[in-house]
């Protein structure tokens, strides 16, 4: 039986969407509900698009897009002020019945760190960033997109990309400082 164009979608970008959220959420079950959605919508979309850039590119700026407009909802809900504060950043007390960051394996950022613990500072470090500051980041480093394609992804000049990602870099450079050997 021969699958659909929708199920050949799904399974040629399920994966990478999948992958993207989760760098950008940090959280297994948030990043499988983004996925869903962003998936369902790029669906949608699919008879509007125009192959003005690839594919890949597209699906990524659907993701990207999901995850701005959730992190605004719950910023005009006022969730994050609901939210304790060693949930979102870690507590050294009592970590039961905390869902745990996923770390970034393959990620050049944490490529060179020795334990799980830093590669855990890493996610938390990167969850600390603006939200357009972490989607270039995540974009870049870890999903290794051009600078052409993040710009196109995210509906920003390049040269917008190329700041944003030098920010963000000197950001997260401040806040590993302290995980990092100086040889």
């Amino acid at each position: 039986m021969s699958k659909t164009p929708a199920e050949e979608f799904v399974e040629r970008n399920a994966k990478m969407v999948y992958n993207l959220a989760l760098r950008l959420l940090g959280r297994e079950a948030d990043a499988e509900d983004l996925a869903q959605d962003s998936l369902l919508r790029a669906l949608k979309a699919l008879p509007s698009f125009k192959g003005e850039s690839s594919e890949t590119t597209w699906v990524y700026r659907i993701t990207v897009n999901t995850w701005k407009n959730r992190v605004r909802s719950e910023k005009r809900r006022g969730l994050w002020k609901l939210m304790p504060l060693d949930l979102l950043f870690g507590s050294d007390d009592d970590d039961s019945g905390r869902e745990e960051t996923i770390p970034a394996k393959d990620a050049p950022l944490d490529a060179s760190l020795s334990s799980a613990e830093t590669s855990e500072q890493v996610q938390k470090a990167l969850l600390e960033l603006d939200e357009e500051s972490r989607a270039v980041v995540v974009l870049r480093e870890l999903q290794e997109l051009s600078y052409e394609d993040i710009a196109a992804a995210l509906d920003i000049p390049e040269g917008t990309v190329k700041s944003r990602l030098s920010r963000a870099r000197e950001a997260l450079k401040k806040r590993l400082s302290r995980f990092v050997e100086v040889g």
